[in-house]
Formats: structure tokens, C-alpha cells, sequence
């Protein structure tokens, strides 16, 4: 996959319940990165991995990516599902950020559950580095992966935004300690 970005990509700000976000979008509006501010430099580290070095333009945030969000921490739990995303990454990224996307909302799955779901089921590790270099956390929902005994494991965002998150879903899962 192409280390440039084939058009221009802009970022806008985006207010959450659990602090402010950022989007990275296209000039067709398509998501190519969210994070929390907090994690500015993971966003831009997955941004360069994917697409090589990239300047951001500020912009608004379109209606089709700034709707879908707000709808969402409003209650409408599956509305991400309406929002395009695409971004770089392997084979076996893409089709781990594929199956993130069927985990419906309010359900959990574990790491080796994603690792059979893609037929990889020895691929646990594998799988869980795949997760953790989403670019497009929240729409490709790998909030929604937990520890196999039921407890909640990392979070690029933090734990504490996976717990609101995954409480927000009604998803059941253990709290350690």
C-alpha cells in the first residue's frame, strides 16, 4: 500500500463526554484517524506508519463524520456503523479491523475469539498488535475486545475510556480487583 495519502487530509476537533477527540478525514470526508487529544502523538505515529509524513490541514468536521459521533455518545450506540473509514496497514491488520467491525454493540469478544473469527486461532499476539495499531479506534470498535477471562485489558485511549465506553454499549465484563 502507497506511503503518501492519494489527497490531502484535514483534522478537526471533537467534543466528547470523555474528553476532546480528534478526527483525521479525506477531502470525500472519509475517516482516516481518531484519537483523543490526550494521545495526540499515537495518532500521529499511526498517521505516519500508514501514510508516511502528513500535514494536517485544520478544517470542520463534516456533517457525515461530526452526526454519526454525537448520535452515538447521545445513545445511538450503533451509529458509527454509518461512517466510511479507510486507512493503510497489512493484510492481516485490515482484515483484523474488518472483524472489529462485527462485534455489535453491547457485546465483547476476546482476543482469541477475534483470532478465530479470522481463522488465524493461533494468532492471539498477532491479533492483539493488529488491535492496538487501529488508526480508527471507536468506528473500528476494538474497544469491544477484552481479556479472555471476561476482564479489561488495554486501551490506546486508556482504561478508564474503555470502561465508559464498553458501560455506555451495555456490554457486560469483568472489573478486575
Amino acid at each position: 500500500m502507497p506511503k503518501t495519502p492519494p489527497e490531502p487530509l484535514f483534522i478537526a476537533p471533537l467534543p466528547t463526554p470523555l474528553g476532546p477527540a480528534q478526527i483525521v478525514f479525506d477531502a470525500g470526508g472519509v475517516l482516516r484517524a481518531f484519537d483523543w487529544d490526550s494521545h495526540q502523538e499515537r495518532m500521529d505515529r499511526l498517521l505516519a506508519r500508514h501514510y508516511g509524513p502528513v500535514g494536517l490541514t485544520p478544517a470542520a468536521a463534516p456533517k457525515a463524520l461530526a452526526d454519526p459521533f454525537a448520535a452515538y455518545f447521545d445513545g445511538a450506540v450503533e451509529a458509527l456503523k454509518t461512517i466510511a473509514w479507510t486507512t493503510g496497514g497489512t493484510g492481516f491488520q485490515q482484515a483484523v479491523w474488518r472483524a472489529l467491525c462485527e462485534i455489535p454493540a453491547g457485546v465483547t469478544w476476546s482476543y482469541g475469539q477475534l483470532a478465530a473469527h479470522i481463522g488465524a486461532p493461533r494468532a492471539v499476539r498477532a491479533v492483539g498488535l493488529a488491535n492496538g495499531a487501529n488508526p480508527v479506534g471507536l468506528v473500528v470498535p476494538c474497544h469491544r475486545v477484552i481479556g479472555a477471562n471476561g476482564t479489561l485489558t488495554g486501551y490506546g485511549g486508556g482504561l478508564d475510556r474503555k470502561r465508559w465506553l464498553l458501560a455506555h454499549e451495555g456490554a457486560a465484563f469483568r472489573r478486575a480487583g
